[in-house]
């Protein structure tokens, strides 16, 4: 499974095959027009497209993947390009394949709960459409007006209410693809039950744009739920931590958010947004409870709270929608916060429950041994075990300290990569978690799919 990489411009003749595909003001070329496709969100990942091409029909899409196929030229698929571990950018001359234009209504069916959304629609959209017919969608990541629906199967997105609703794949029922050869998979509107062969949407979802462009999507919504309660805990430890979910968890039947953000991070947030840390100053960690449901949730969460008493340090506790709001805050703007201090090494990662204080303490360490100087920042979905670790602060490259936390993972049976995908980031460490068996399973379904290896060489496969 190889294909000659194409640096620098496209022929004449790819060109106008292009353009006849989705007209010529739709194939940038244009250094300064292509550059805001060529970085992703952290600013680590950047490289030179051979050109971007913005198709707004399956058929389009099928149309540019044939004629690059043709001239060989791999291709990245990218929706709103808001990934993390350089999986949606340009690493040798590929063309990008954006997904942005392929626009339309999402279709609600109140009578079965479910959604059709173009691949190109944003999250926000997808929201707004489920609330006006008396929905929700289960999954909520923080890049609401930019994430697109195809970009969140192809990385699987999870997001804080993975406990309750899982993660993207849990909410797809089918999917229309487009493969590198221009040939079209897949069922759209779908059916809940359909065992007519093998599942293709579930493949697809995590796969990361290498071995189809997804442009359509059937999704699942979920009952909506106007009462909602926020509380932040302030706690001394990560143990502090898994012990407060331990004694929540079953009074909770409303439960739909567990986050952790360690003191690193809530003062990063206030020292970016200029506001003063929570709960009295910045306690080693903090622990975000949200419960949701038709009424009442707000008693039900106190109740539970008193359940804590001795292990708390400090609580905050609102059901307003701006104090609410203000407590979230200092979960969602974590992110920005940290890119604002800097160009971090972001790994995303997923550890059983009851081993997160050991990790925590084990990462903290080893770190500090091989990069003194950096910053490790530490936050996630600690209901799930998923935590994002943030690497501020290490020298150019800085590998061999991913790598260190990596190992760390795989030794306490986790994964390397929870919900962000592998990436450019972390394909070659895929052996940390995966066996000889298993990767060659892979890169048998990627050469099933995408003989040529045009799409998105060098993800999720090195």
């Amino acid at each position: 499974m190889t294909t000659e990489r194409r640096a620098g411009p496209i022929s004449p003749a790819l060109r106008a095959a292009l353009a006849r595909a989705v007209g010529e003001a739709n194939v940038l070329v244009d250094p300064e027009l292509t550059s805001s496709y060529e970085t992703d969100w952290t600013g680590r990942f950047r490289g030179a497209a051979a050109c971007v091409v913005r198709p707004a029909t399956t058929a389009e899409v099928a149309d540019v993947l044939r004629a690059c196929a043709a001239d060989r030229l791999p291709v990245v698929p990218q929706g709103g390009n808001t990934g993390l571990v350089g999986g949606s950018v340009p690493h040798d001359g590929e063309a990008v394949l954006s997904t942005t234009r392929l626009r339309g209504p999402c279709v609600v069916d109140r009578a079965s709960a479910e959604l059709l959304a173009p691949a190109g629609a944003t999250l926000r959209e997808v929201q707004q459409a489920a609330r006006a017919a008396g929905f929700e969608f289960g999954v909520d990541i923080a890049p609401r007006d930019s994430c697109t629906v195809g970009g969140m199967i192809a990385a699987n997105a999870g997001g804080v209410h993975v406990l309750r609703h899982g993660m993207m794949a849990a909410q797809v029922i089918g999917v229309e693809a487009v493969l590198a050869d221009g040939g079209t998979i897949g069922r759209v509107p779908a059916l809940r039950k359909d065992n007519a062969g093998y599942h293709l949407a579930p493949l697809l979802a995590g796969s990361e744009g290498t071995l189809a462009v997804i442009t359509r999507a059937h999704l699942c919504l979920v009952p909506a739920t106007p009462s909602r309660a926020v509380a932040l805990l302030g706690l001394a430890d990560a143990s502090a931590v898994v012990e407060a979910v331990e004694r929540l968890r079953p009074l909770l039947p409303s439960l739909s958010a567990l986050e952790l953000v360690s003191g690193t991070c809530i003062d990063l947030v206030a020292r970016h947004a200029g506001r003063t840390a929570p709960l009295g100053g910045a306690p080693p960690a903090v622990l975000l409870v949200e419960c949701a449901g038709r009424d009442g949730v707000a008693g039900e969460l106190a109740d539970a709270l008193a359940a804590c008493a001795g292990l708390v340090l400090a609580t905050a506790i609102a059901d307003d929608e701006s104090g609410m709001r203000r407590l979230w805050r200092w979960r969602e703007e974590v992110s920005v916060a940290i890119n604002a201090a800097g160009v971090p090494h972001k790994l995303d990662v997923a550890v059983p429950l009851r081993a997160i204080p050991r990790f925590v303490d084990a990462a903290t360490a080893r770190v500090a041994e091989l990069a003194p100087g950096a910053r490790l920042a530490l936050f996630g979905h600690v209901g799930d075990g998923n935590l994002h670790v943030n690497l501020l602060g290490l020298a150019p490259g800085g590998d061999a300290v991913d790598e260190a936390v990596l190992r760390l993972v795989a030794a306490e049976g986790g994964s390397i990569a929870a919900e962000h995908g592998l990436g450019r980031a972390k394909a070659r460490y895929l052996d940390l978690v995966r066996g000889p068996h298993e990767r060659a399973a892979l890169r048998a379904v990627k050469h099933a799919l995408d003989p040529q290896g045009l799409l998105n060489p060098g993800v999720v496969l090195s």
